[in-house]
């Protein structure tokens, strides 16, 4: 009989450990270590579009995809066709608009909500100070049937208006547009999300403050209103950043996005200027100075969305009394709320 060999000793059973393991990642590969060709992030001409655009700039996931890119869209229209088209991996946009695509079937998950405190009515006259005295009179609105339309309405009719009849709404397509009618006097009145609120300040000489009388005010917070109204806290998850398709299924890479996006949203709170001159860059409309301007005034802050679930609830609530449609007929699942798609 042939004498038993003799065990390997430790360092030979590790090295050929190593080997084996090697061998196999080498053979079969792993999602994980999979490095993607493309990563399109997108968004709107808006402060959660600040983060996106640091990250490619900064080359923050360079190691995660050959090319990251930002590309911007103009309206809710054609970012519905990029999420059920498959255009983009990350999306940031309104979370109502994110619960509706969900909801009729559009491979998504949201990631977080980081825009807080965005939306204010802009006006000439410095007596405005509340929506009712807004009553008669001409209001130009962007997004029609979307943010901001939406938290706008929910709020006068909790105060006993009737928008049909008791305002003359002016929709445009973007808040850069109802923007550009107040700066040319087309309209006195305009509801705005920053960064269009400092772009008017600017372009009409009412920055900064200490101007004696500046053209236009920026009157209503629609965030305390909110508050006020709902007896809530002082802001309102308007807007986040979704992972779409394929991406879902990797749970590294959106681990890395989400927290990429949020050292992002950090560094542009930190470095309001240098920032403002990065998305200036990216968007042709936005000058640095009020992108900068924005950043100091807008309640901005990358919540996990499972953290930011009640909040968004409770928003989502308000618009199936109102409308059921607004969010796709029905409060969102479980599914909605989370970054990488379960095995």
């Amino acid at each position: 009989m042939q004498a038993p060999r003799p065990p390997l000793p430790g360092w030979s059973r590790f090295l050929l450990h190593a080997c084996v393991v090697l061998a196999f990642l080498v053979v079969t590969g792993t999602a994980d270590a999979q490095k993607l060709p493309r990563l399109t992030l997108a968004g709107p001409s808006a402060a959660v579009s600040n983060p996106l655009i640091h990250m490619v700039d900064s080359g923050a996931l360079a190691d995660v995809a050959e090319v990251v890119e930002f590309v911007p869209w103009r309206d809710p229209d054609q970012l519905r066709v990029m999420a059920l088209d498959g255009r983009a991996d990350v999306l940031a946009m309104p979370t109502n608009v994110a619960a509706n695509l969900y909801n009729r079937g559009a491979k998504l998950r949201m990631l977080n909500v980081s825009t807080w405190g965005v939306l204010w009515l802009v006006s000439r006259d410095p007596a405005l100070k509340s929506l009712a005295d807004l009553r008669g009179k001409e209001l130009a609105m962007p997004f029609r049937g979307d943010m901001p339309d939406i938290v706008f309405q929910l709020l006068a009719e909790q105060q006993g208006m009737d928008v049909r009849k008791d305002l003359s709404l002016r929709y445009v397509a973007s808040p850069i547009d109802a923007m550009q009618l107040l700066v040319m006097r087309r309209v006195d009145h305009a509801l705005l999300a920053e960064p269009a609120v400092s772009m008017a300040l600017r372009k009409t000489g009412s920055f900064p403050i200490s101007v004696i009388a500046p053209e236009l005010h920026r009157s209503v917070d629609l965030q305390q209103e909110w508050g006020r109204v709902f007896a809530r806290a002082t802001r309102i998850p308007q807007a986040g950043i979704a992972v779409m398709g394929a991406l879902r299924e990797r749970p590294d890479v959106v681990a890395r996005i989400e927290a990429e996006y949020a050292g992002s949203l950090a560094w542009c709170r930190a470095n309001a200027e240098a920032c403002g001159r990065g998305v200036a860059a990216r968007i042709d409309l936005l000058t640095p100075e009020a992108v900068a301007d924005s950043i100091a005034v807008s309640q901005m802050e990358a919540v996990p969305v499972q953290a930011a679930r009640a909040e968004l609830e409770f928003m989502f609530g308000q618009l199936v009394k109102k409308n059921p449609a607004l969010v796709g007929g029905k409060l969102p699942d479980d599914g909605f709320y989370g970054g990488a798609a379960k095995p």
